[in-house]
């Protein structure tokens, strides 16, 4: 048997009264009222767990697991990563993983490969990166995707031995060897990464302009003895297997600035060295 007692009952105040209560957010959840969550808005760890489980781990009714999950691959690289920015990084990650060691083992010696981005420290977003190699490697990604693809829906389809040729024949030591002189240049203080400039702040920084005729010059604030850096959006690389030059393009215009010689069998990393030192000269003797 419950007692009830009439003095507590009444001692109980009422709820309070809201006049507009559709204003008021659903109970249980409090503050302000937030429209419906999107996958993107998911922590990338999540996000990523999340594209990984979109591979088949079962055969099909007329294919194997791995033609289904080659399948996924060329979904993820033409499809799912173009959704928007946090599906693309999801998706980079896993196809650039996956497909990273048939890309080393079709490197050519004495070439070497570092595809993994670099990220500048004044980069806003994490998308960019200063490591040209990695197109290089999304280039392949997007050749080899189809071609697997390709190979599996049809026995008549043959893969092309000159399919990669020019990829590392000539785009993957070419952007190597770009990679390689930003290091090399940055170490020697003859390039500089900043989209914004060598930083002005500095008493002996020296700044890098284009006068009229489209032919980069150094000008010093305080020693002229500094040298000016490049910036290392303006130079390229024309690579050929006996001679590799430096290519500075202002105001439209590129212009080879320096020029060595290399032999088949020399190392990129030779290459890059020579190429920075001859850079340095040619900023000492103001040659432009």
């Amino acid at each position: 048997m419950v007692i009830v007692e009439e003095k507590c009952m009444q001692s109980v105040p009422p709820p309070p009264y809201f006049p507009n209560a559709s204003t008021l957010p659903p109970p249980p959840f409090p503050g302000e009222h937030r429209g419906a969550a999107k996958p993107s808005d998911l922590p990338p760890h999540i996000l990523l767990k999340i594209v990984y489980m979109t591979f088949p781990q079962t055969p099909g009714v007329d294919e194997g697991k791995i033609e289904r999950q080659r399948k996924t691959l060329c979904w993820l690289s033409t499809q799912l990563r173009s959704v928007n920015r946090s599906f693309y990084i999801a998706c980079e990650h896993v196809l650039r993983s996956t497909y990273l060691p048939a890309y080393n083992s079709m490197i050519r010696p004495p070439y070497s490969s570092d595809p993994f981005p670099f990220s500048s420290s004044a980069s806003t977003s994490s998308c960019d990166t200063l490591q040209r190699e990695t197109k290089v490697l999304d280039l392949f990604i997007a050749l080899k995707v189809h071609e697997d693809v390709m190979v599996d829906d049809s026995s008549l389809h043959l893969e092309r031995e000159d399919s990669f040729k020019d990829l590392f024949d000539l785009m993957q030591p070419r952007s190597r060897l770009e990679d390689l002189v930003r290091h090399y240049g940055v170490r020697e203080g003859v390039v500089h990464t900043n989209p914004y400039g060598v930083n002005a702040s500095s008493s002996s920084s020296s700044m890098f302009r284009v006068n009229n005729s489209g032919i980069g010059s150094a000008s010093t604030s305080k020693w002229t003895s500094d040298l000016a850096p490049v910036p290392f959006s303006a130079l390229s690389i024309s690579f050929s297997p006996r001679r590799v030059g430096l290519v500075l393009t202002a105001s439209g215009r590129k212009r080879t600035i320096v020029d060595v010689a290399r032999t088949r069998d020399e190392k990129l990393e030779v290459t890059a060295k020579k190429l920075a030192l001859q850079l340095k000269v040619w900023l000492s003797d103001g040659s432009r």
